[in-house]
């Protein structure tokens, strides 16, 4: 098992890396959950992203999104890892990985994000905490969390 990863801005990804991380952000956010949505929100041009490949293949990604874009922290957002390696610990490494990066990029300060309620429990365990009322996004519901470490 070999496992890799880059983080690049916008303006750095190859046609084809562009090409991947949306074709899985689609595959996981409008196919598997069943949800239409404009994914392309104008703010991955503003972004960095972590994409996290299995022996060549994306298999995670998340958004780095500098304070100020989606919040007033920076933030870590259209998290996802494919379905053909849920369960193996790879969300982890995954997260480990992009609350490291932002704090190289972005430096200290809280980081928040906007977590599908079923997730809860796995941001918690990462050490966010949840902050304010559960709200419905896109028809599933969501609940703001934050990381102040």
């Amino acid at each position: 098992m070999n496992l890799t990863h880059r983080v690049k801005a916008f303006q750095e990804l190859t046609v084809n890396e562009l090409y991947e991380l949306l074709k899985l952000r689609s595959e996981v956010f409008v196919v598997e959950q069943n949800c239409v949505f404009q994914d392309m929100d104008d703010k991955d041009q503003k972004c960095h992203h972590v994409m996290l490949y299995l022996d060549g293949t994306l298999v995670g990604y998340s958004r780095l999104v500098p304070a100020g874009v989606s919040y007033k922290e920076m933030a870590i957002g259209r998290v996802i890892t494919a379905a053909s390696v849920r369960g193996k610990g790879l969300g982890k490494v995954l997260m480990e990985l992009s609350i490291e990066h932002c704090r190289q990029l972005y430096g200290p300060g809280a980081i928040r994000l906007g977590a599908q309620t079923y997730a809860l429990g796995f941001y918690s365990s990462l050490g966010f905490v949840a902050e304010g009322e559960i709200y419905d996004e896109d028809g599933i519901e969501h609940i703001e969390m934050v990381r102040r470490n």
